[in-house]
């Protein structure tokens, strides 16, 4: 399997890691309930479940990229570099997010759009 291939993995667990930030420790959380529960939220953990939320759209486009970047028979080391720096870029993102860096935040989510549109331009041009 590719380092591409293991950044598509991380990125589709990385929303559930965002997730647990947001519930972990707490004794009011009720799984019967957990929509309302979340909208309680408040401070780094209403962030956090705001990151988790933002990290399950960008799943799609990325693993699309990866998947078609791959098949239109692109560098292997393009495809890996770009799916690293995603992966580095939503790590900051989920980061930024949660300690309120709102500033830095979009700048690491513009850089994970940016690399998803890498991969797709980097596969038209192949």
């Amino acid at each position: 399997m590719t380092l591409a291939y293991w950044c598509v993995l991380i990125a589709a667990l990385m929303p559930y890691g965002f997730a647990g930030i947001s519930k972990i420790g707490l004794s009011t959380f009720d799984n019967r309930k957990p929509r309302d529960f979340l909208e309680t939220l408040e401070g780094y953990r209403r962030r956090a479940h705001w990151a988790q939320l933002n990290s399950h759209e960008a799943f799609a486009p990325f693993a699309a990229a990866v998947i078609i970047a791959h098949l239109a028979g692109v560098s292997q080391d393009t495809i890996n570099l770009l799916a690293g720096l995603f992966i580095l870029a939503r790590v900051v993102f989920g980061y930024c997010y949660i300690s309120d860096r709102s500033t830095v935040r979009s700048l690491a989510w513009l850089l994970g759009l940016g690399c998803v549109i890498g991969l797709f331009v980097a596969a038209g041009l192949a």
